[in-house]
């Protein structure tokens, strides 16, 4: 490990602030061992051939196989004219040709752009092809691609043959994904092998994954998350188990998770007794989901947007919840409007540098340029992201997450977040979940399960915030629901209003 990040910080702080902006805002400096994630995946299979690589609904492929397979596809994809720097489109559902369609693009040196063929609307695909300049598309037998979208080829149809393994080139980028964006279209962000090996090569992001670990493919394939589970399984060992229609009966067989607090809170803990780690991020974490898996089990509660590369900040449970410290590699500054560093345990703005900063919008330069600034506290050419999270810094160092700025709403002119009425919900007795969204200007509140009593849940947002921010209207439902990412779906919450009396 070398020393932490010099950081360049204004003189606007106080001494002891100056310090702590320096010590708090820097992840550890260490050495990462692959510059290409699927060079780490090939290591594996030089170590372990044998080894089971993926299981999907009783097919298994060892490391030895998924890698000839892949070379097979790689060597397909260049007769079809795919070159370092592509963008190849993954249009399919879980399964294990879809690993192996992701480590041939990567053999081939593109990167792969992934969406879920049963879910995703052909207008959704259309632009994704075209903003991402999509040529190929791999897919499977099973599924039609609408017509016209480019060269569709399925993987389960490619000839089996003797391909021997060769080193191609391969361009910086490896995935893009898109995220929602404020005017409707997804943006794809473009992640880098850089970003991923930092982050998934290195602790704590790597969950201490090694060879006879089962971790789950859980999540949906669009989703940046599921990279971390693919590849970060992939990259030490791990077998990678997807799942089919039953989540439960998958998890019950895994000894690493990787989810969403919504996905995890589904899982009867008393049924996974071998999981020994598991992560969530995505969505705010409650302390309950925290406090019923921690016991035994590794719970690390994670942070970040896409655009930092799947999470840049990590805490593993420890009774007090927090989103943690940055990843390796990577920094966080907590600044004002204004770009300047707030003092410690004000709250602020999440800005990311370093590794985990991901190359930018893909075919969107305006909006690059806008949530991409240079890092003025890294200096040279070092961009930071501005993530739209609120955070303070606890006096030990760690980063306590205040909900986003979009989050932020006003009620009878006071400006109320969402996640903070979210948690003091959440403290009601027997809620396990619970949601707030603003409706016709009104607050309102989502409690689950539907035995939770309205009344007590909104004595108890009264006990702890100030009265503007008390839901006029408290709702019980059995669950809340999720987006095909496995968040709270607040859109479907509103859409449940105009069914309430």
């Amino acid at each position: 490990m070398t020393a932490p990040f010099q950081l360049s910080v204004p003189h606007g702080l106080a001494p002891a602030d100056r310090i702590l902006f320096q010590r708090f805002g820097s992840g550890a400096r260490v050495p990462v061992r692959h510059t290409r994630i699927h060079h780490a995946i090939e290591a594996q299979a030089a170590k372990h051939p044998g080894a089971i690589a993926v299981e999907h609904l009783g097919v298994c492929l060892t490391y030895q196989e998924l890698g000839q397979r892949a070379e097979r596809l790689a060597a397909h994809l260049a007769e079809l004219g795919v070159r370092p720097g592509d963008q190849v489109g993954l249009f399919l559902t879980r399964s294990v040709h879809m690993v192996v369609g992701i480590l041939a693009i990567l053999k081939a040196g593109a990167a792969y752009v992934p969406q879920d063929i049963r879910i995703t609307p052909p207008h959704h695909l259309r632009h994704v092809i075209r903003t991402a300049d999509i040529r190929v598309i791999l897919t499977t037998s099973d599924h039609e691609i609408p017509a016209g979208l480019g060269e569709v080829v399925a993987i389960d149809t490619v000839p089996d043959g003797v391909t021997a393994r060769r080193a191609r080139p391969s361009g910086d980028a490896a995935m893009v994904i898109f995220t929602s964006g404020t005017t409707g279209q997804p943006n794809g962000v473009t992640v880098t092998h850089a970003n991923l090996c930092n982050v998934l090569l290195t602790e704590p992001g790597s969950l201490g994954i090694r060879p006879g670990d089962r971790v789950g493919q859980l999540l949906n394939i669009a989703f940046d998350m599921a990279a971390w589970e693919i590849l970060g399984t992939l990259a030490h060992g791990g077998t990678l188990v997807i799942r089919g229609q039953d989540i439960e009966q998958t998890a019950k067989t895994l000894t690493v998770i990787i989810s969403t607090p919504s996905i995890l809170s589904t899982l009867d803990r008393s049924m996974c007794a071998n999981v020994r780690a598991v992560a969530v991020a995505g969505e705010r974490c409650p302390r309950s989901l925290a406090e019923s898996w921690s016991d035994g089990v590794a719970f690390h509660n994670a942070c970040g947007p896409t655009e930092v590369t799947i999470v840049n900040t990590v805490q593993r449970y420890d009774g007090t919840l927090t989103i943690g410290r940055p990843v390796p590699n990577t920094t966080v500054y907590i600044l004002d409007e204004d770009l300047r560093p707030c003092r410690i345990g004000e709250i602020g703005e999440m800005w990311a540098g370093g590794a985990c900063v991901t190359a930018g919008y893909i075919g969107n330069d305006a909006l690059t340029t806008e949530r991409y600034r240079p890092d003025p506290f890294l200096g040279g050419n070092s961009r930071m992201f501005r993530t739209r999270d609120l955070g303070r810094w606890t006096s030990d160092g760690q980063l306590e997450h205040h909900g986003r700025t979009d989050d932020q709403v006003k009620v009878r002119g006071f400006r109320v977040e969402l996640d903070a009425v979210t948690s003091a919900l959440e403290l009601t007795p027997g809620c396990s979940r619970a949601s707030a969204v603003l409706h016709e200007d009104r607050l309102i509140g989502f409690v689950s399960p539907a035995t939770v009593q309205p009344e007590l849940a909104r004595h108890t947002v009264e006990q702890r915030m100030p009265y503007y921010c008390s839901p006029t209207l408290i709702v019980p439902v059995d669950r809340l629901p999720m987006t095909d990412r496995g968040k709270v779906d607040r859109r479907a919450l509103v859409s449940r209003l105009d069914t309430v009396a």
